[in-house]
């Protein structure tokens, strides 16, 4: 017969491994019990970080569909703004307004659509190309400027050119009506607008626009008001009206850059305005092409912008 210690030895280790499997089962059971809990809990209840997640998320698409609203509504005035504006060019002066950064931003995306689609080695020959081009470019500006720079040496009519703005303004926006057709302020209707008008404060300084010789000076009270005109030879002649005091005598010489007059509201004026004309051989030109020794090439586009702006003359 087998030993009664052995016996309950044998038994003592499968009542131990019974309750050690009995624990392990347990223990499977509740921390599956413990999972399907915390499924269950998150499908149908939410934590505190999750509720405040998803409420600032609602919040966020709230604000975000309020911005497209009013993206589309400011997007549909700027739309109908451009329409409108495109209609007065076309009624008014039978042409498009100018858009300058259109077309640079058309042009611009459309060369870098074009680069995306090049090899390495393609954009590589593209660029010596053009580095090559440019250098020939630059060397013949340079000589083009040099032969302009010895004519206009030569040239005994260069300062008597009207190439300043008759008064300061360095801001450009000072100009407020520009050459061509414009509402006259009195009639209400559409008028050859010969030059454009500054809208500056009595009293500012207006400038001699090039050397030369006063022609006329208009005291007489006539729709223009007190006008000072100057003949600077080579078939150029500048106009300046609505003058509050003249400091000029006629047949006196002048030199770009002297004070002239002082800027008034004389004649028949709207308000207190300086209006200046150039006139090349007897034809009145658009002063803005004649500011040359001022503007950039970038002022010059700002310029045309500010101009176009101001549909109604002061005169």
């Amino acid at each position: 017969m087998p030993d009664s210690r052995y016996i309950a030895k044998v038994r003592r280790r499968k009542t131990f491994w019974n309750n050690v499997t009995r624990v392990v089962i347990q223990l499977f059971v509740w921390t599956g019990a413990a999972v399907l809990y915390y499924f269950a809990f998150s499908i149908f209840f939410d934590t505190p970080v999750e509720y405040r997640l998803k409420h600032s998320t609602d919040r966020l698409r709230r604000e975000y569909a309020t911005l497209t609203g009013r993206y589309d509504s400011l997007n549909r005035v700027m739309e109908n703004v451009i329409a409108r504006d495109r209609n007065v060019f076309h009624i008014l002066f039978e042409a498009d307004p100018y858009d300058f950064e259109e077309e640079n931003a058309a042009n611009r995306w459309n060369f870098y659509e074009g680069l995306l689609s090049q090899s390495t080695i393609e954009l590589q020959k593209q660029f010596a190309r053009r580095l090559d081009a440019t250098e020939r470019a630059v060397a013949d500006l340079a000589d083009s400027y040099d032969r302009m720079a010895a004519a206009i040496d030569s040239c005994a009519y260069r300062n008597r050119i009207p190439a300043i703005q008759p008064i300061i303004n360095k801001q450009l926006t000072l100009l407020t009506t520009s050459y061509g057709m414009r509402i006259n302020p009195f009639q209400k209707v559409l008028r050859s607008h010969q030059g454009v008008d500054y809208a500056i404060p009595e009293g500012s300084r207006v400038f001699a626009t090039a050397d030369g010789t006063v022609k006329e000076v208009s005291l007489r009270n006539s729709t223009s008001g007190q006008t000072v005109v100057i003949d600077h030879g080579g078939g150029y002649e500048t106009l300046y009206s609505h003058l509050g005091r003249i400091g000029v005598r006629r047949g006196q010489r002048v030199r770009r850059g002297d004070i002239i007059a002082l800027s008034g509201n004389s004649g028949l004026s709207l308000a207190p305005h300086l209006h200046y004309e150039v006139r090349c051989n007897g034809m009145r030109v658009d002063p803005i092409h004649y500011f040359f020794m001022e503007l950039s090439p970038d002022d010059y586009q700002r310029m045309m912008r500010i101009a176009r702006s101001g549909m109604q003359s002061f005169d």
